[in-house]
């Protein structure tokens, strides 16, 4: 299936849907009903398994998505996202969500790299970025150890210079197949 072809499929669906008001059952305001903000990963898996396994509906949590459900850096979009959540948009709970057999786990810098090389990306266009300070086989790199991940996300999250007092900062994982959670850091016991 070509792009335009999606693109197309998406657009046809949407005009019907707003035709026929199906969005009003999904009327909701921008703040969280159950005052919570979810990272999680952006596994295909999760797309509706997360919700359903924590009893969640629309317009309950804040939910950002991204690759292994990862804070990578203290100064980044991610957690920019949790600190407007928490100071701007009623979150009170801050809650990390991995998954077991992640994309992420386990990968390297190097088959990414030689990925983008494949689809056109010049050698010299990684060594600009190398030579400007970023180190390109860091910031691609994922992680060996799922329940680490989220006990270092957690970690940068509570202990972030604008994180304010008394915030929970929970860390589970869960089974994409099954949606069982399994706890890794209780929020309420730091």
């Amino acid at each position: 299936m070509n792009k335009s072809t999606i693109l197309n499929e998406i657009l046809e669906h949407n005009e019907n849907f707003v035709k026929n008001h199906e969005y009003e059952k999904y009327e909701t305001t921008k703040f969280p009903n159950k005052r919570m903000v979810i990272l999680t990963c952006m596994d295909t898996r999760l797309l509706e398994l997360l919700p359903k396994a924590l009893n969640m509906g629309n317009g309950d949590a804040k939910l950002i998505k991204d690759a292994g459900g990862l804070v990578s850096h203290p100064f980044g979009s991610v957690m920019r996202s949790i600190l407007i959540a928490v100071y701007e948009l009623q979150a009170q709970e801050v809650l990390v969500i991995a998954h077991y057999d992640c994309g992420m786990s386990g990968l390297k810098a190097e088959p990414v790299i030689e990925n983008m090389k494949e689809r056109g990306i010049t050698q010299e266009t990684i060594d600009t970025l190398i030579y400007s300070g970023i180190d390109i086989h860091q910031w691609l790199h994922g992680f060996d150890n799922v329940t680490e991940s989220v006990e270092h996300s957690v970690d940068i999250i509570k202990h972030h210079p604008l994180m304010p007092e008394g915030i929970p900062v929970h860390g589970l994982v869960i089974d994409p197949k099954t949606g069982k959670l399994d706890l890794v850091v209780d929020g309420y016991d730091n």
